[in-house]
């Protein structure tokens, strides 16, 4: 996914605890005066909703709007795998877990959203008993069910030829994964047996292997509940079922989306969303330079949260009063370059050896915005994810690249030059523009590589994402962003990483790397209770990625975010890839 930064697991009292804290949006750093001040986040300063709640309001009404400047992959909650999206669907998709609104790292703070409290686990992990909340009701007001949780999943996860842009976890470690074959296949009544409903509020999960981290994954969306008879496949996403405080009014595929608020929605059954505004609009395919335009008239939010464009970062750090309505954090996430493993040369060690010393990376950072946007990366795993530790395998004076060391893996490799093609997204800029600049590296030791521009929306399912078309089309090098699943060591590298992930479509795996030391580690890992050990095998596993070359990390990102002014209750979290929490802002605009 493209976002979480980390936290260790917090324990169930304080998680609780701090659901029940009156704080969360009423002690923020700049309070909304709701009748006389539209400005209340002007003078909260730089920096001040990676801390606390700024503008901070109870006040109802108005409209809030996203803008977009490309198209998600879907807003079916079972069907995305973006960032972003997991923050905003949360407004009509609830999961059994979900993350606490909080600044910063506080945000990490896993908390219980359909179950009634985390999740139950025995067996030694392998198996994980939840009980949903009592009360909760569909937009329409029929009850939500454990059976339809379980639906969720199995459509999200077992059939991967109709919904596939989600992660699959579910498939690759509930018992009896390999071969179910899912529910438009599969007709009978059973499902899964591995997912058990004792009753309408019970859900039980049977794994098979440990898996220790379990609650992070239940709070992915794709456990929001789906009615089975209300669903169509591919098409759900015409006709979402709310089961949030928002529903959809409106959905016009690639232009708009506009949700109300769901009058069946009981705040009773729901301690964490409080329905500010009246209407919510998501703008689609909106020009990235419009978009940054629209914030700073605090007319919307950049649902992408990947920050301002580079005119607009230069402008905002022109003078202490505009870095004022700033938000600059590091986004738990690694811009890298995948190097395709399936693609020759590339399926020679000495050959991706070579990209990795040609590279320049101080002239990437420069062309991604500089060091506010991202520091110099060396390693898989970011900073602020556990099992980091600092290590730079193919170090450079300056972080400028080594040409005699890259020419002299590629005559190890056979090669004097390499002709390919680098994929990079067409409505990223700063993607674009670090991709030119690995060109110009590359170009140096004799890799002529040609940017080839796909767009965000489709770029998983229809081409970096699908490896019969990237080797077809001779793609070695795929230009990526990618972010935690979940705030763990494996919730950061199983996706990009283990073979079991590959997939032939909306895989994420970009490398197509499937070394069985690493799929062995991270299956010990997340069996393995003591976070100090597990911690140790995500370093091991690093290390042996870095070894092996297959992805060259460019920079740790980091996030510049303006804050709209108007809008109340923003915060910049975590658990979202340092993007403001979708969940509870409102504006004091009419």
């Amino acid at each position: 996914m493209e976002g979480n930064p980390t936290i260790m697991r917090r324990s169930a009292l304080a998680a609780i605890a701090a659901i029940g804290s009156a704080s969360l949006l009423v002690a923020g750093c700049s309070k909304a005066d709701d009748n006389k001040n539209d400005n209340g986040n002007k003078s909260a300063g730089a920096n001040a909703a990676t801390k606390d709640v700024v503008n901070a309001s109870t006040k109802k009404g108005g409209t809030v709007t996203y803008e977009l400047s490309d198209v998600p992959d879907s807003f079916d909650p079972g069907n995305t795998y973006y960032a972003y999206m997991y923050n905003l669907s949360r407004l009509y998709a609830r999961p059994l877990m979900t993350f606490q609104p909080g600044a910063g790292e506080k945000g990490n703070t896993l908390v219980p959203d359909l179950a009634e409290s985390k999740g139950v686990p025995s067996d030694g992990g392998k198996t994980w008993t939840y009980k949903l909340r009592s009360g909760l009701k569909y937009q329409d007001g029929s009850a939500i069910t454990s059976k339809d949780v379980k639906y969720a999943v199995e459509r999200s996860n077992f059939a991967r030829d109709v919904l596939s842009l989600g992660p699959n976890y579910f498939q690759q470690f509930l018992a009896g994964g390999d071969k179910y074959k899912g529910p438009y296949k599969d007709k009978s009544a059973k499902g899964l047996s591995s997912i058990e409903t004792p009753d309408d509020t019970t859900i039980v999960f049977h794994l098979k292997t440990a898996f220790q981290e379990f609650d992070y994954l239940v709070a992915a969306p794709q456990t929001a509940p789906v009615p089975q008879a209300k669903d169509k496949g591919v098409d759900y996403v015409k006709s979402i079922v709310s089961s949030g405080s928002y529903k959809f009014q409106s959905y016009s595929e690639g232009k708009q989306a506009v949700l109300v608020r769901n009058e069946n929605w009981d705040a009773k059954t729901d301690p964490l969303r409080k329905q500010y505004p009246e209407k919510i609009v998501v703008n689609l395919k909106v020009n990235a330079e419009t978009i940054d335009k629209d914030v700073l008239a605090g007319d919307a939010i950049d649902l992408g949260g990947t920050g301002v464009q580079a005119a607009t970062q230069a402008q905002l750090l022109s003078s202490a009063e505009k870095k004022a309505g700033t938000d600059n954090t590091y986004g738990g996430r690694l811009v890298y370059m995948a190097i395709n493993t399936k693609v020759k040369p590339f399926d020679k060690v000495e050959c991706r050896k070579a990209v990795q010393f040609a590279i320049d990376k101080v002239s990437v950072q420069t062309a991604e915005g500089g060091p506010i946007r991202g520091d110099v990366a060396s390693t898989v795993l970011p900073p602020d994810i556990p099992g980091y530790e600092k290590s730079d395998v193919y170090a450079s004076a300056g972080n400028k690249g080594d040409e005699a060391k890259a020419k002299e893996q590629l005559k190890a490799c056979g090669k004097t030059s390499i002709k390919t093609n680098i994929s990079a997204r067409s409505d990223r800029p700063q993607e674009i523009d670090a991709a030119t600049a690995i060109i110009n590296s590359l170009k140096k030791v004799g890799i002529d590589a040609s940017l080839k521009q796909y767009p965000s929306g489709k770029y998983f399912t229809d081409y970096a994402g699908v490896p019969k078309f990237t080797e077809k089309q001779n793609i070695g090098l795929i230009m990526m962003q990618w972010g935690a699943d979940w705030p763990s060591g494996y919730g950061f590298l199983q996706q990009i990483l283990n073979g079991s992930a590959i997939g032939e479509s909306g895989n994420t795996n970009l490398s197509q790397y499937d070394n069985k030391d690493v799929n062995a580690l991270l299956e010990k890992a997340i069996g393995t209770q003591d976070d100090a050990a597990r911690n140790t095998l995500y370093t091991q596993i690093d290390k042996q990625t870095m070894d092996d070359a297959v992805l060259v990390p460019l920079t740790y990102f980091k996030v510049l975010l303006a804050r709209p002014q108007g809008y109340t209750n923003l915060v910049s979290t975590a658990a979202f890839s340092g993007q403001y929490d979708y969940l509870n802002i409102g504006t004091t605009k009419k």
